[in-house]
């Protein structure tokens, strides 16, 4: 699971994409990547942001598995990728966000709330657009 997570870090975007998939895949059937909760926080303070997203997306993916409420006491850092210049970055983020809504009903009002004031004028017309049509479809299966 290390060296998976290691992989992460990868130059090779191929790379580290395929073992994004495979562990989000593991993580809908096994807590095993629970134990690496730290690590993926940690992920999120580096200055590239694929490795954030990555991180993102796989703390997501961990809320089913979040019975220490690790996700609740780290909520604003997590959240915080929802601020990243890059559309594409915030809309792979937006896209994980029902995992945590699913699992962490408790959360759904600072996440409402965070993604309500997502700054849309930073990115261009066109990313503009789909990030709102992402925002939209959350808010109406909240």
């Amino acid at each position: 699971m290390k060296e998976k997570l290691e992989n992460l870090y990868n130059a090779d975007n191929n790379s580290a994409y395929k073992t994004l998939l495979e562990l989000e895949t593991i993580t809908t059937e096994s807590n095993v990547l629970y134990n690496y909760f730290n690590n993926l926080l940690e992920m999120l303070n580096s200055e590239k942001t694929f490795i954030r997203v990555r991180s993102f997306r796989l703390i997501c993916s961990l809320a089913k598995w979040d019975n220490e409420n690790k996700i609740n006491k780290n909520i604003d850092m997590i959240l915080k990728e929802l601020d990243d210049d890059k559309g594409t970055s915030v809309r792979q983020c937006l896209q994980k966000l029902n995992l945590i809504l699913m699992y962490k009903i408790e959360l759904t009002e600072i996440i409402e709330k965070k993604i309500k004031n997502i700054d849309l004028s930073k990115y261009k017309e066109s990313m503009q657009s789909l990030i709102k049509k992402d925002i939209d479809y959350i808010l109406e299966h909240l």
